[in-house]
């Protein structure tokens, strides 16, 4: 099943603790994974910032709520138990505790003052009450249509591009990803007639030790398993053993499988991938604005 929101925890989160006894958060995670039929897939499923796991944003915002109201409390760092006012709760049966359900309580009111929601467009509010987000949620929401955006964005200029700028942004990518060190000594275009099929060669590393092919298909249709043969055919003139396929567009099941399968080691990358790995090089992008996401230094207040 998909991962419950933040809310659908918070009922077997106090019942975990319905024994008085202390409990660890990381207990309580496993606990409501086990619950709740997570597959692994789904335990390790990141944040669109890759910071913090999706349910345990969850649970740590299901137990914040449950502590804003008093049903439970923190006895020590990364510890809970249910305190008077959760027993009195769970001695009433409830079918499910969620925002609404906190509302019978003052401390609920004093929090919503403090807790400010980011505005969210008309068409997601439906969404937000179907399924309640984290603010972590939220803002990794945000940042993933701004990201989406700019991909899009960014193959539409390639595409508009020449096809020797476009040779020559991929040899960019690659030096700012690491290989062959400086631009000028790390790799090469070479396209025009006469290529075989090879847009530009690039070392592996900064010796040049080896080097590594390119081709460069600047498509709006997908790439399927002849083109694929030929750029291995292209490698194998150039007694090459390493390659990568570069594309605006994308690759067929067929394609990628014949290139997982051959001897000569050849990665596939298509628009999607292009266009995110320039946004994670910084190439042909700049940063607009900046936000740091804090949380409170336990460590510091253990001194």
């Amino acid at each position: 099943m998909a991962i419950p929101d933040y809310e659908s925890l918070m009922l077997p989160l106090l019942q975990l603790a319905s024994d008085g006894k202390e409990h660890r958060s990381r207990e309580a995670t496993e606990f409501l994974s086990d619950k709740f039929h997570l597959t692994e897939q789904e335990r390790r499923e990141f944040l669109p910032s890759g910071t913090t796991r999706v349910i345990v944003n969850r649970e740590g915002w299901a137990s914040t709520y449950l502590k804003k109201c008093l049903l439970i409390e923190s006895t020590r760092r990364g510890y809970f138990q249910i305190t008077q006012r959760g027993v009195d709760v769970l001695s009433r049966n409830p079918t499910e505790i969620n925002t609404k359900f906190l509302e019978q309580f003052p401390e609920y009111a004093e929090f919503k003052k403090v807790k400010k929601e980011l505005p969210r467009k008309e068409s997601d509010k439906t969404k937000y009450e179907v399924t309640p987000q984290t603010p972590e949620e939220i803002l990794g929401a945000a940042y993933e249509e701004l990201n989406q955006n700019l991909k899009q964005e960014l193959l539409e200029s390639i595409k508009i591009a020449s096809p020797d700028f476009f040779e020559d942004l991929v040899v960019d990518l690659l030096v700012k990803m690491g290989y062959g060190g400086s631009r000028s000594d790390a790799g090469q275009s070479v396209g025009g007639s006469g290529d075989e099929g090879i847009d530009g060669i690039i070392k592996e590393d900064k010796l040049g030790l080896d080097a590594i092919y390119i081709q460069a298909k600047r498509w709006e249709n997908t790439i399927g398993r002849p083109e694929v043969q030929k750029f291995t055919g292209a490698l194998q003139g150039q007694r090459a053993k390493k390659g990568i396929l570069i594309t605006t567009s994308t690759f067929t099941k067929e394609a990628v499988q014949y290139a997982s399968n051959i001897e000569s080691k050849i990665v596939l990358i298509d628009g999607e991938k292009l266009a995110q790995l320039m946004i994670e090089h910084n190439v042909g992008v700049s940063t607009t604005a900046s936000y740091e996401v804090k949380q409170i230094d336990t460590d510091y207040f253990e001194k």
